[in-house]
């Protein structure tokens, strides 16, 4: 057991995204993940705790984002550029939205990307982390 790990006493929250902004929830979230609202928080350690976001399909954006913001990736093949608009994203694959903008919160660096596996989300309602006990966190809407 490395010692970050016996000094953070890990706890699971429950956010329900149903009609929440994204960015000021993804913002809310990543504090968590990286333990900012613990007393024991240190930048070098992982004191964060766990995360499960449900109906990921639920979530809002506001103003026009729907239609201009866009998600890229590469195939790793010339010209193998992709896009996505944040409508046909939010269609397709809710869970990896909510990722991203989580992910895009979080220092970059070998930390986060360890923290980012603590960011459970589910495009519906049921979650299989009940034995865990998870709290609600509370989020302003």
């Amino acid at each position: 057991m490395k010692t970050e790990d016996a000094l953070a006493q890990r706890q699971w929250f429950v956010v329900d995204a149903q009609g929440m902004v994204l960015g000021r929830m993804a913002s809310e979230i990543a504090k968590v993940l990286r333990g900012k609202n613990k007393p024991i928080f240190t930048p070098n350690t992982d004191a964060g705790d766990f995360v499960i976001v449900i109906n990921a399909r639920g979530v809002r954006l506001t103003g026009k984002k729907l239609e201009k913001k866009i998600y890229y990736r590469h195939t790793d093949y010339p010209g193998g550029i992709r896009e996505k608009s944040a409508a046909k994203m939010l269609a397709d694959k809710p869970e990896d939205v909510v990722r991203l903008a989580v992910k895009g919160m979080l220092p970059k660096n070998r930390l986060s990307r360890r923290l980012v596996t603590k960011l459970k989300v589910y495009a519906g309602p049921e979650h299989p982390h009940d034995a865990q006990k998870p709290r609600p966190l509370a989020i302003k809407p």
